[in-house]
């Protein structure tokens, strides 16, 4: 099908705000959105990702973690640069044979790779991220990333919306963020 649209949450629930990609998942996927855009919480299933990716997506929405320096609980739209993704480019970079390679981790930079030892390397990728204010061990976000998830939900699904206005379903991107206001 044409178009598809993959959200991918990832993250580990066991390590604080990195389990934010997981919670935007959970509830996107009650949120009713087209038949073409699937919602997966991937955790941290990198390969199963990859996988996923190379078998018909033509575009992806990861929602993770992403430390940029901002405050807690920002959330930014960032479009990866793909451009080294290319057919064997993973494999080019040592990425098959790399002992410390590990097929359940969730490294984005390694998904990328994959991607391109995969043959998908012409997949659109856009990064709904969230400054963590706590990577520590631990369940549960902290109070400025748990009150970022609906923030970041209405984004992917702004997002949704704008590719759906569109003939080929393309993802719209700006440059974006969104700093949270807080109290005290």
């Amino acid at each position: 099908m044409s178009g598809r649209v993959l959200i991918a949450g990832v993250g580990n629930i066991f390590l604080g705000d990195d389990g934010f990609g997981v919670e935007v998942a959970r509830r996107l996927a009650a949120a009713g959105l087209p038949d073409w855009v699937h919602v997966v919480d991937y955790g941290i299933r990198g390969m199963h990702l990859a996988y996923d990716l190379a078998n018909g997506y033509e575009s992806a929405i990861l929602v993770d973690a992403t430390p940029r320096g901002g405050a807690p609980g920002t959330i930014y739209v960032i479009e990866p640069d793909l451009t080294g993704v290319a057919a064997g480019a993973g494999e080019n970079a040592g990425l098959t044979d790399n002992p410390m390679f590990n097929a359940h981790g969730m490294q984005p930079d390694v998904v990328f790779g994959m991607l391109g030892v995969l043959d998908a390397g012409g997949r659109q990728i856009l990064v709904v991220g969230c400054e963590p204010a706590s990577v520590d061990y631990g369940i549960g976000l902290s109070q400025p990333v748990a009150d970022a998830v609906g923030q970041a939900v209405r984004v992917v699904r702004d997002l949704i919306a704008a590719a759906e206005a569109g003939e080929d379903h393309r993802l719209v991107t700006k440059e974006w963020s969104h700093v949270p206001r807080h109290s005290g």
